[in-house]
């Protein structure tokens, strides 16, 4: 398995891919936003929705990877079915892009942009070591911390850009 990027490749990723989302979002026609695009129904500002709403995640991971790994977590309960019966992580990305139906645009990127701030300032923080170390993201991804990061927050993103712009 390919270490991922480097931190320096991953910071200049980061800051790329949040650039081109912003821009590539600044210059569509608002009207153009509220038609469908995705397979699931979203048209393309609930998609800015949702990746608006899981940036802070990227953070959060990157934070709990400088947290001393826990050993086995016996009395941890198993996690409860979705309520809908489906996936978890589909529940979830619904719940908050449902949250932010009233968002303006404008509103959404600037939630982006102050996440994508934080995701970068927390990778900066990392050392070469902590980037090489596994995890796995809550939503399933699984690697060194670099590459985690790479395919979710970078290529993730890439890809809901594409979704964005048709």
């Amino acid at each position: 398995m390919a270490e991922g990027p480097t931190k320096k490749e991953l910071i200049a990723a980061l800051k790329a891919t949040g650039d081109g989302l912003v821009k590539q979002v600044a210059a569509l026609d608002p009207d153009s936003l509220e038609r469908g695009r995705y397979e699931g129904g979203w048209n393309a500002r609930e998609i800015l929705a949702h990746v608006a709403s899981i940036e802070w995640t990227y953070k959060r991971l990157v934070e709990s990877a400088h947290q001393p790994r826990a050993t086995a977590r016996p009395d941890r309960e198993p996690q409860a079915p979705a309520p809908s019966g489906g996936n978890p992580i589909d529940d979830y990305n619904a719940r908050q892009v449902a949250r932010r139906a009233e968002k303006s645009v404008a509103e959404l990127l600037l939630e982006f942009k102050e996440n994508r701030a934080g995701t970068i300032a927390a990778v900066e923080s990392c050392s070469e070591e902590l980037l090489s170390q596994p995890t796995r993201s809550a939503g399933g991804a699984q690697g060194t911390l670099a590459q985690v990061l790479e395919f979710v927050a970078v290529r993730h993103v890439e890809q809901h850009t594409k979704d964005i712009v048709g």
